[in-house]
Order: C-alpha cells, then structure tokens, then sequence
C-alpha cells in the first residue's frame, strides 16, 4: 500500500510553469466564455489541480473527456 500523500507523488513543477499553466486555463475559460459557455464546477476543478502541478496536460484532457459535463455523441 502506497502511504505517501498526493504532494509527496506528485513532482512539483517551477513558478514559472504555473504561470504558464494559469495563462492557458485562463485562455480556455475565456474561449468558453466567448461562446456563451460558463465551465463547470468539476472542469474548474479540475483546472486547478493542473495548474498546481498535480495532473499534466494529458491527465486534465483525459479527465475532462471522462468528466460528466461532457456530451457523448
């Protein structure tokens, strides 16, 4: 059994890649925003969990596509 806490798994990422990470869901919501959409609690969520390091791009891609706000076709 894994007894680590998720801060001790999860590799801490630079100032400067939060940054980054905030900028780019800051673009996405405002994108959202821009056509008429408001984003969920759970995808916000989510975005910040990625912006503090604890989930990757493909991690948050991967759970907003299994996320209930979702649409399948």
């Amino acid at each position: 059994m894994n007894t680590q806490t998720l801060a001790e798994r999860t590799p801490a990422i630079s100032a400067t890649e939060r940054s980054n990470r905030q900028r780019e869901v800051d673009f996405a919501r405002g994108s959202v925003r821009h056509e008429g959409g408001i984003l969920s609690d759970e995808i916000e969520e989510l975005n910040a969990r990625y912006i503090a390091g604890e989930i990757d791009s493909d991690g948050l891609t991967t759970a907003i596509l299994r996320s209930q706000t979702v649409e399948s076709d």
